[in-house]
């Protein structure tokens, strides 16, 4: 027997028996194609399946006598096509070119069905926006619109859309373009956890591709300028950018005041260790020189620098449209009723409400709040901001929407936005059965709701009492699961590497 040959050898002979045999093809991919693989697997394999003489045979047969498995070229052509293929989806450039095509897809799709349905792809909310924006651009107050109940800076930012009709869809480009920018932060900040590019990109896509997300910013909702605010704050305090991440912070807070809920915990994670800096903790201290050490340069920084940009904004705003301004923007939100489209188990009480105004001096929907702010502003912080910023403030926000006395589908998009940078380390991807489960229960218990408010709203059916309470209970035990196993993953994490404060 002849003695065994190196590689180049067989993969040179393969290539030549190819010719000889009339198999030229076959030997091109034997050379090209089987890198991926195991090479003298795949070349011996290649030759034995397509005839090769006996010389050949003799030549390559110690290799084959170590081959584990068959495997054609052929077909391992063919997978590493099918994998090259997704895999260049999960590339910065064909990522957010595909997330773009989808919205513009979606947005060109909705302004057919606004035409030709008489079920309209609009979301009611944008109709408000833009008839605020066409007051603003008459010089009059964006509050002459009945039920807009968001700051002036929204209705300013739409303004275009009052040019003309060519121009009524700027808004949902603008929202669209929020998406991808969030997406885009996503990725930084993902990367920043050390998690590689390529894995961060899909990830990233869970936001990017998810057709929830793109419907209801391609409808005309303006989440998609909350989530790329949130996403930039969270980026920003992660790279000690301490007076950007102020800046965001109050301006978050003045756009939609929930992002308040996050400055207990960004205040709380901003210690010595975390900023890269020896601290001798508060271990021995007394009560004075524990909270001096406490009130570090950083947190006063970020406590001045959002408080200022949110006060500025304020008197901005107050000095040129009031009071209305105020109740609108703020108050309005501590005493809302509102039992349309509202997963809350606190719907059926507001709906009562409505109906039959109370005069008692305490009423449900001014302190339904208090334990969503319990929850999201001092537990869930305290527990672990320390240990995980990001997830505590995935967290924070999912129980937030939980908890809250008004819960629709678009607040969803607030806790979503935090799902890539959650999910890689989480219970539910390294228990696949226990993600599945929980994706599942989330889906049917919203679906439940959807059907009974579908018969209630619809139909005409009253659906109140007991399966639209039921449906809204169930959905909100199964939110109260998912959140515990949220809570219980970020008490097993561990805060990544520090890095030096930027100013």
């Amino acid at each position: 027997m002849l003695p065994s040959r190196s590689l180049l050898d067989i993969l040179g002979f393969i290539w030549r028996a190819g010719v000889d045999e009339g198999y030229q093809s076959w030997g091109l991919h034997a050379l090209i194609f089987c890198k991926p693989f195991n090479y003298h697997r795949n070349a011996a394999l290649l030759a034995f399946e397509k005839g090769s003489n006996g010389l050949l045979h003799q030549l390559i047969e110690p290799e084959i006598r170590q081959l584990v498995g068959v495997l054609s070229c052929g077909k391992a052509h063919r997978s590493i096509s099918s994998m090259a293929g997704l895999d260049a989806l999960f590339r910065p450039v064909p990522l957010f070119t595909t997330a773009a095509v989808l919205r513009v897809a979606m947005l060109y799709y909705g302004l057919w069905q606004d035409a030709h349905s008489a079920v309209k792809y609009t979301d009611i909310d944008y109709l408000v926006f833009t008839d605020a924006a066409r007051f603003t651009a008459q010089g009059r107050s964006p509050y002459d619109r009945e039920t807009y109940r968001y700051t002036p800076l929204l209705a300013w930012m739409l303004v275009p859309t009052a040019s003309s009709q060519a121009w009524f869809a700027f808004g949902k480009f603008v929202f669209a373009a929020a998406d991808l920018l969030a997406g885009h932060y996503i990725v930084r900040i993902l990367e920043r956890r050390g998690v590689g590019q390529a894995r961060a990109l899909k990830f990233a896509s869970i936001w990017l591709l998810n057709p929830m997300v793109a419907t209801i910013s391609t409808r005309g909702s303006s989440e998609g300028l909350l989530g790329v605010t949130v996403m930039a704050l969270l980026w920003a305090v992660l790279e000690r950018r301490i007076s950007l991440a102020g800046l965001l912070l109050g301006f978050g807070v003045h756009f939609k005041i929930y992002p308040f809920i996050y400055a207990p915990a960004i205040v709380w994670w901003m210690d010595d260790e975390t900023l890269g800096r020896r601290g001798s903790g508060t271990h021995g201290k007394t009560l004075v020189e524990a909270i001096a050490s406490f009130l570090s340069p950083e947190r006063i920084k970020l406590a001045v620098v959002s408080l200022v940009t949110f006060m500025s904004l304020n008197i901005v705003m107050y000095s040129i449209y009031g009071t209305p301004f105020l109740v609108q923007t703020y108050f309005h939100h501590v005493t809302r009723i509102d039992h349309r489209h509202n997963f809350s188990p606190y719907n059926i009480l507001l709906y009562l409400t409505s109906a039959f105004p109370s005069t008692a001096a305490i009423r449900i929907e001014s302190v339904a709040f208090l334990p969503q702010i319990l929850l999201s502003t001092v537990l869930i912080p305290l527990i672990l901001a320390k240990k995980d910023l990001a997830t505590s403030m995935m967290a924070q926000t999912f129980a937030f929407v939980t908890f809250n006395k008004v819960c629709t589908s678009q607040y969803f998009l607030w806790y979503m936005v935090f799902l890539p940078i959650y999910l890689p380390n989480s219970s539910f991807l390294k228990n696949p059965r226990l993600g599945a489960t929980a994706l599942a229960l989330w889906i049917v218990s919203q679906a439940a709701w959807l059907q009974q408010g579908f018969q209630l709203e619809f139909l005409g059916v009253s659906t109140f009492f007991p399966g639209l309470f039921v449906s809204s209970v169930g959905f909100f035990l199964v939110n109260c699961w998912i959140l515990g196993v949220i809570v219980s993953d970020g008490g097993e994490m561990v805060a990544p590497a520090s890095k030096r404060v930027k100013h």
